[in-house]
Protein backbone atom coordinates (compact mmCIF):
# COMPACT_ATOMS: atom_id res chain seq x y z
CA UNK A 1 0.00 0.00 0.00
CA UNK A 2 1.12 3.56 -0.64
CA UNK A 3 3.41 4.89 2.11
CA UNK A 4 2.93 8.49 3.26
CA UNK A 5 5.25 10.37 5.63
CA UNK A 6 5.74 14.02 6.58
CA UNK A 7 8.83 15.94 7.56
CA UNK A 8 10.21 19.48 7.35
CA UNK A 9 10.62 19.19 3.57
CA UNK A 10 6.98 18.25 3.00
CA UNK A 11 4.93 15.14 2.33
CA UNK A 12 6.69 12.08 0.94
CA UNK A 13 4.61 9.56 -0.99
CA UNK A 14 6.15 6.19 -1.92
CA UNK A 15 4.42 3.95 -4.44
CA UNK A 16 5.81 0.43 -3.97
CA UNK A 17 6.18 -2.15 -6.74
CA UNK A 18 3.28 -2.31 -9.15
CA UNK A 19 1.76 0.91 -7.72
CA UNK A 20 4.74 2.80 -9.16
CA UNK A 21 3.99 1.28 -12.55
CA UNK A 22 0.32 2.31 -12.39
CA UNK A 23 1.02 5.88 -11.24
CA UNK A 24 4.14 6.36 -13.34
CA UNK A 25 5.97 7.53 -10.20
CA UNK A 26 7.97 5.53 -7.67
CA UNK A 27 7.83 8.47 -5.28
CA UNK A 28 6.58 12.03 -4.96
CA UNK A 29 7.71 14.88 -2.71
CA UNK A 30 5.07 17.52 -2.09
CA UNK A 31 6.91 20.56 -0.70
CA UNK A 32 5.11 22.41 2.09
CA UNK A 33 5.03 25.53 -0.08
CA UNK A 34 3.01 23.67 -2.75
CA UNK A 35 0.24 22.52 -0.38
CA UNK A 36 -2.92 24.61 -0.66
CA UNK A 37 -5.31 22.62 1.53
CA UNK A 38 -5.79 19.24 3.17
CA UNK A 39 -8.97 17.42 4.12
CA UNK A 40 -10.09 13.98 5.22
CA UNK A 41 -13.00 11.97 3.91
CA UNK A 42 -14.41 8.96 5.71
CA UNK A 43 -13.63 6.67 2.81
CA UNK A 44 -13.99 6.01 -0.87
CA UNK A 45 -15.13 8.95 -2.97
CA UNK A 46 -17.72 8.22 -5.62
CA UNK A 47 -17.17 11.49 -7.47
CA UNK A 48 -16.31 11.29 -11.14
CA UNK A 49 -12.53 11.57 -11.37
CA UNK A 50 -12.35 11.62 -15.16
CA UNK A 51 -10.26 9.86 -17.75
CA UNK A 52 -7.61 7.66 -16.20
CA UNK A 53 -4.17 6.36 -16.85
CA UNK A 54 -3.75 3.51 -14.42
CA UNK A 55 -5.92 0.90 -12.77
CA UNK A 56 -9.53 0.81 -11.60
CA UNK A 57 -11.06 -2.24 -9.96
CA UNK A 58 -14.66 -1.07 -9.68
CA UNK A 59 -15.66 -0.40 -6.08
CA UNK A 60 -12.33 -1.58 -4.65
CA UNK A 61 -9.20 0.20 -5.97
CA UNK A 62 -8.31 3.28 -8.02
CA UNK A 63 -4.66 3.94 -8.79
CA UNK A 64 -3.11 6.29 -11.33
CA UNK A 65 -3.62 9.72 -12.82
CA UNK A 66 -7.06 11.08 -13.61
CA UNK A 67 -8.04 14.12 -15.69
CA UNK A 68 -11.54 15.48 -15.12
CA UNK A 69 -13.34 17.13 -18.08
CA UNK A 70 -13.08 20.43 -16.14
CA UNK A 71 -9.27 20.14 -16.40
CA UNK A 72 -8.60 19.09 -12.79
CA UNK A 73 -5.71 16.64 -12.72
CA UNK A 74 -5.42 14.16 -9.83
CA UNK A 75 -2.92 11.58 -8.64
CA UNK A 76 -4.94 8.84 -6.97
CA UNK A 77 -4.22 5.85 -4.75
CA UNK A 78 -7.58 4.91 -3.24
CA UNK A 79 -8.59 1.65 -1.61
CA UNK A 80 -12.03 0.88 -0.22
CA UNK A 81 -12.19 0.54 3.56
CA UNK A 82 -9.59 3.23 4.32
CA UNK A 83 -9.94 6.94 5.04
CA UNK A 84 -9.13 9.29 2.21
CA UNK A 85 -6.57 12.08 2.50
CA UNK A 86 -7.24 14.84 -0.05
CA UNK A 87 -4.33 17.23 -0.58
CA UNK A 88 -4.88 20.25 -2.83
CA UNK A 89 -1.57 21.31 -4.35
CA UNK A 90 -0.06 23.87 -6.71
CA UNK A 91 -0.25 22.38 -10.18
CA UNK A 92 2.67 24.41 -11.49
CA UNK A 93 4.93 22.86 -8.86
CA UNK A 94 3.58 19.29 -8.60
CA UNK A 95 1.89 18.67 -11.94
CA UNK A 96 -1.43 17.83 -10.27
CA UNK A 97 -4.25 19.80 -8.67
CA UNK A 98 -5.08 17.17 -6.06
CA UNK A 99 -3.51 14.11 -4.52
CA UNK A 100 -6.03 11.53 -3.20
CA UNK A 101 -4.53 8.87 -0.92
CA UNK A 102 -6.20 6.14 1.14
CA UNK A 103 -4.59 5.61 4.52
CA UNK A 104 -5.58 4.56 8.02
CA UNK A 105 -3.38 7.41 9.31
CA UNK A 106 -5.32 10.18 7.51
CA UNK A 107 -6.06 12.20 10.67
CA UNK A 108 -2.50 12.25 11.97
CA UNK A 109 -1.01 12.98 8.55
CA UNK A 110 -3.52 15.81 7.96
CA UNK A 111 -2.66 17.26 11.39
CA UNK A 112 1.06 17.14 10.56
CA UNK A 113 0.45 18.83 7.22
CA UNK A 114 -1.71 21.54 8.78
CA UNK A 115 0.88 22.22 11.49
CA UNK A 116 3.68 22.44 8.91
CA UNK A 117 1.78 24.60 6.42
CA UNK A 118 -0.01 26.85 8.90
CA UNK A 119 2.27 27.03 11.96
Amino acid sequence: MTDITCDRAGVHVQFPGWEATMTGLPQLLIPRSAIRDVSIEQGWTSEILGVRSGLVVSGYRKLGTFRHPSGVRRLVSMKRGHRLLRIAVDRATIGFDEILLSTDDAESIAAEIRAAVHP
